[in-house]
């Protein structure tokens, strides 16, 4: 057996939603690099376009752009439909889109009822609309973005006389929810060798972080600094690929070593 074949995802097909962001970005160049056929879905167009042809430019990658509104399960559908359409299998789905609407504690219970639309129940529609084209078919892998936000919570002290604030209720809430939302379909899948894994990445590093607040993040993890833009590339792929075909149900921090403490 060559093992190195095993990571590869040539003759798949992949959807990742939200993939113009911090983390989104290095996740489609994953996939699309591992040779998977991939789609990237979102409501801003004008974003993804500009990443398929960054994409394009970089490698000669194909990134196919999509509309996808999660807030709305008659959009997840469509999204389903259109590509339904145009592939003969459906293989691997990356659920990173996330709304972050609310600002802070005191920020409005209207704000945490608008993310629940998007994180909490798109979630689940999105889930349950290409996990079940998965279940059919027999096979599948399904990729859950947490974060370490959804494992434990907020240190004041990262905070503290920073203009800065890390106390942000719904973005805690969903995250949490979504590991064992990925413990579940991970069960209600398997019968079909349908697979379901959630990653947990800690902070991702920004030219607006402020000085003190990356000193302090540093000192909080064991290899003593905040991820970059390919620190997901190698799970995305071992998870989406026959390499990782026995694992389920994992929730994986990849955080340096920030959860370990």
């Amino acid at each position: 057996m060559d093992i190195i074949n095993k990571f590869s995802l040539k003759g798949k097909t992949a959807l990742i939603t939200g993939g113009a962001g911090l983390y989104g970005r290095q996740i489609v160049e994953a996939l699309l690099s591992a040779g998977a056929r991939t789609y990237c879905a979102s409501r801003n167009l004008g974003n993804l376009k500009e990443l398929a042809a960054e994409m394009q430019q970089k490698g000669g990658y194909e990134l196919i752009p999509m509309y996808l509104d999660q807030g709305s399960e008659e959009s997840i559908n469509e999204l389903r439909n259109a590509i339904a359409s145009r592939e003969k299998s459906f293989d691997i789905l990356v659920n990173n889109a996330v709304l972050r609407p609310m600002k802070g504690w005191d920020d409005s219970s209207k704000r945490f009822e608008e993310s629940m639309d998007v994180n909490a129940t798109g979630l689940f529609n999105i889930t349950r609309a290409f996990g079940d084209i998965m279940e059919k078919q027999g096979s599948g892998s399904i990729i859950n973005i947490g974060s370490i936000q959804g494992m434990v919570g907020p240190d004041a002290t990262l905070y503290k006389g920073l203009d800065m604030n890390g106390f942000i209720p719904d973005y805690f809430f969903h995250k949490g929810g979504m590991i064992n939302f990925t413990r579940f379909a991970a069960s209600y899948y398997g019968h079909a060798s349908v697979r379901c894994n959630c990653i947990s990445p800690g902070g991702f590093k920004t030219e607006s972080h402020i000085p003190d607040f990356v000193e302090r993040y540093n000192e909080r993890t064991f290899l003593g600094r905040m991820a970059d833009d390919t620190d997901l590339m190698g799970i995305i792929v071992f998870l989406a690929s026959d390499a990782s075909v026995y694992i389920t149900g994992a929730n994986i921090p990849v955080d340096g070593g920030y959860t370990a403490k």
